[in-house]
């Protein structure tokens, strides 16, 4: 029988500041009114925004400070203002795992999406099912991959069935996979009847974000939860290059190159400039909506998140974008502003996608169900004994590239891989030591550790605790083999 993920990482005392602080915070009340003046928000359950970012770095975002040509002001201002958790993690770098892993929180390995174009269980409760119970509409606008080829027409390229859409069953604007339905200045998405909404001649950046204005400013009955999934500044896959917008690549020509991409071959000498191009692109849009909910009263009671589902690190690490378990791939950007978050601090801990659903749950008053692995990480804004406390390891599981796991430690990643190099698999039990990385002393992970004598005890110590992770998130206890040779 697997561990409980949650009662394997949260301890008694990491238990008692969450509950001290849920006691502390005002509870929400019960959905009302459908107003969107300030005063009738303040007596009602928070509504939700997930600005979803697809491939979008941490380092990326002008407030982590590590970036001198990034231009972000608005989402600067989201983190000047809220919490921005900095060392945040997805837990599988890859689209549609990590989404699937961020809306059940459940490891991908369960969610049935452990690599892209398998279909999300429909029996596994969500954030958008949970919140409807609670009163809440669920609205989805965008890129949503997490329909199989059988659940969506056009071989999972086109409209998604209804009952393949994960609980959002109110607006529906979307796409399963909006690479292939649209292109950067024209396409097609389907709304909740599978009509096409098409657009030309309009940055697709642009355009989704007039989809998601035009819902903020009606009148909402009942709090509300938006998910705006964005494809930008994820490349064109028919194109095989990112795609900014016009003019943007060439402001962009000469830009920063961070650390951890110069000092390897790849294709971010090509793919740089548009890249920067779709971030500000995306920072213009985030601006766009924050102020529609300023102007329309709903800003002061809703939880705006913006994140990412995975990094990018332009053919460095493998043959594409991301699949690995490099900072590169793994630190995703996570913001966090509104009722519960508005801390105006950095959180430095270790958290993961994993934990989003029941967060957001807790923060709105809402059961988070058993059957969620992940943990709410609303206390570490409210109390230093939960920081404290907190585990700060993040398993991470790794497809299509190869079939591995990893764990993240503020020191240390530690990775390992099926020997065979298999990646058409959702589990191994046999692996062998494939990467380790001190996070202290090489942030930009140029030197592998693994397999080097000297560190052999702080690799067998995070061997051990990786196998009690992979326990608690529902696969067998592998054998893990050490690496013999320094590479």
């Amino acid at each position: 029988m697997s561990v409980n993920r949650r009662s394997f990482l949260f301890s008694t005392a990491a238990a008692a500041a969450s509950a001290g602080v849920a006691a502390a915070l005002p509870r929400p009340a019960e959905a009302g009114n459908g107003s969107n003046s300030g005063s009738a928000e303040k007596n009602r359950r928070p509504n939700i925004v997930i600005y979803h970012s697809d491939q979008f770095r941490w380092d990326f975002v002008g407030a982590n400070g590590l970036n001198s040509s990034s231009h972000t002001p608005n989402l600067d201002a989201l983190a000047a203002a809220g919490t921005n958790f900095t060392h945040a993690v997805t837990n599988q770098p890859v689209c549609g795992p990590s989404r699937s892993v961020m809306l059940t929180g459940r490891y991908a390995s369960e969610t049935g999406v452990w690599h892209n174009g398998l279909g999300l269980r429909s029996d596994l409760p969500t954030l958008a099912t949970e919140l409807r119970k609670s009163g809440y509409t669920a609205n989805y606008i965008g890129k949503w991959h997490l329909a199989a080829g059988s659940e969506a027409e056009g071989g999972g390229r086109g409209p998604v069935k209804v009952e393949h859409r994960g609980g959002f069953l109110d607006l529906w604007e979307g796409s399963n996979a909006l690479e292939f339905s649209t292109h950067p200045y024209e396409g097609t998405i389907w709304d909740r009847d599978n009509n096409p909404i098409t657009f030309k001649d309009e940055y697709r950046v642009d355009f989704l974000t007039d989809r998601a204005e035009k819902f903020l400013r009606q009148k909402q009955e009942k709090p509300f939860l938006l998910l705006i999934s964005q494809l930008e500044p994820h490349q064109q896959n028919d194109l095989a290059r990112m795609v900014g917008p016009k003019g943007s690549a060439e402001r962009f020509i000469n830009a920063y190159v961070p650390p951890d991409l110069r000092a390897f071959p790849g294709d971010w000498h090509q793919q740089l400039p548009d890249y920067y191009g779709a971030c500000e692109s995306i920072d213009a849009s985030v601006g766009r909506l924050r102020k529609v909910l300023e102007e329309q009263g709903l800003a002061e009671n809703t939880i705006f998140v913006f994140m990412s589902d995975h990094g990018c690190h332009f053919m460095t690490r493998n043959q594409e974008y991301k699949r690995s378990t490099h900072n590169s791939s793994l630190r995703i950007p996570f913001l966090i502003d509104g009722p519960g978050f508005q801390s105006a601090s950095q959180m430095q801990e270790i958290v993961g996608i994993v934990d989003i659903a029941p967060t957001l749950l807790d923060a709105a008053g809402v059961p988070v169900p058993e059957s969620m692995k992940g943990r709410s990480f609303l206390p570490l804004v409210h109390d230093a004994k939960a920081r404290q406390a907190w585990p700060n390891k993040e398993l991470i599981q790794i497809s299509e590239s190869m079939t591995g796991r990893a764990i993240r430690t503020k020191d240390w990643t530690y990775c390992v891989a099926d020997p065979t190099g298999a990646a058409n698999t959702s589990v191994s039990t046999n692996y062998h030591e494939y990467q380790m990385y001190d996070q202290r002393n090489d942030p930009h992970e140029l030197v592998n550790l693994a397999g080097r004598k000297e560190y052999r005890e702080t690799a067998s110590q995070l061997r051990e605790e990786l196998k009690k992770l992979i326990v608690a998130s529902g696969d067998p206890e592998p054998e893990i083999t050490p690496a013999r040779l320094y590479p």
